[in-house]
């Protein structure tokens, strides 16, 4: 592992500048993976001005499918990327100094969606130990009761997950537009993805072809991501199967399998609201934040719909916003989650 100072441009010139640090996070914990992916990580850190990260909150940042977590640190055209954000933010008086971890979590088929997968490896197991382990070490910065993690679509199911998972580890989460009720989200792809595969022949095929390029159509996407989350949800624990990706639907019928379909819906937020274990985990944290585009392309507003409703019902503590958009560039809504999150945890710290 080793530490490297980044200079950056920033959005507002006027602002004092945060800096950003680049770790390698070696883990023999990410080697366990059947998609062939690195087990050497980086993850960029941003500290504050005028901060060394000594005591300050750690939030966790979780992106979406397609991304990993040092994209968000990029120059970003006719707006602001995340550091910059949070440079004004703190600068405004909006929000505490806080740390943010920018981990790399991208994978082979395309994403990840933050949990533990035979096939995918154990990515919730990681960030919940070396990766947080290297992040705090060295800047002194997060533990326990001052770690917080947010995310959008993938990035958003991965924080309510881990919020009703590893509310040992994570003392605040963010959700936006996260996936849940899968019916309404996954299982509309299926046709699609059995197309796809009928003219490649084998999933393998299709894999292999999209990554041998040069380009791929736009529809390719959205079917390696319905693959990369059969083998995210469902694993095949037969070696020999490749990457692990078994579908929950018969290839001639687009019928559902009753025994894969219910492993992936294990899995759904809005199903694992119904165990206590998972509300309790909820109500332990000191701040949860969930919210969605009222004209969600993925249909994600339905289930963050039904999972608010169970959380209210449950009695757990939370913050709810629906939001005039759809799915698609929704960062300016860290400007609400952001300081929600760093606040608790200052407060939560004193």
């Amino acid at each position: 592992m080793f530490v490297h100072l980044e200079t950056r441009m920033r959005a507002r010139h006027d602002l004092p500048a945060g800096t950003l640090h680049r770790l390698q996070v070696t883990s023999p914990l990410l080697a366990q993976n059947r998609l062939g992916d690195p087990a050497i990580r980086e993850v960029v850190v941003y500290i504050p001005h005028g901060q060394t990260g000594e005591g300050l909150p750690l939030l966790v940042d979780l992106v979406g499918y397609t991304s990993g977590g040092p994209a968000h640190t990029n120059w970003k055209n006719f707006g602001e990327n995340v550091p910059e954000r949070l440079d004004r933010l703190i600068h405004d008086g909006e929000m505490p100094p806080v740390a943010v971890a920018f981990p790399d979590c991208f994978t082979r088929l395309g994403g990840n969606q933050y949990i533990d997968s035979l096939a995918m490896g154990p990515w919730a197991t990681w960030l919940t130990t070396d990766m947080l382990t290297a992040v705090e070490k060295a800047f002194g910065c997060g533990g326990p009761g001052k770690r917080g993690v947010f995310g959008k679509s993938s990035g958003g199911y991965g924080s309510i997950v881990h919020g009703m998972q590893h509310a040992d580890v994570w003392s605040a989460a963010a959700c936006h537009s996260g996936d849940m009720a899968f019916e309404l989200c996954y299982l509309p792809e299926m046709p699609g993805v059995l197309r796809a595969l009928a003219k490649k022949g084998s999933i393998e095929a299709f894999v292999t072809d999209f990554e041998t390029g040069p380009k791929y159509p736009g529809s390719a996407l959205h079917d390696l991501m319905t693959l990369a989350m059969a083998a995210t949800y469902d694993p095949d624990p037969d070696p020999s199967v490749f990457c692990g990706i078994r579908l929950p639907v018969d290839w001639e019928t687009c019928e559902l399998d009753p025994d894969r379909w219910a492993a992936w819906l294990s899995w759904d937020p809005v199903v694992m609201a119904d165990q206590p274990e998972h509300i309790e985990a909820l109500k332990s944290l000191k701040a949860l934040w969930i919210d969605c585009g009222n004209a969600d392309q993925y249909n994600l507003v339905y289930g963050a719909r039904r999972l608010t409703r169970k959380l209210t019902s449950a009695g757990v503590n939370h913050v709810y916003e629906e939001f005039n958009d759809t799915h698609s560039s929704i960062d300016y809504r860290m400007d609400r989650s952001l300081p929600f999150l760093a606040k608790a945890l200052v407060s939560a710290a004193r």
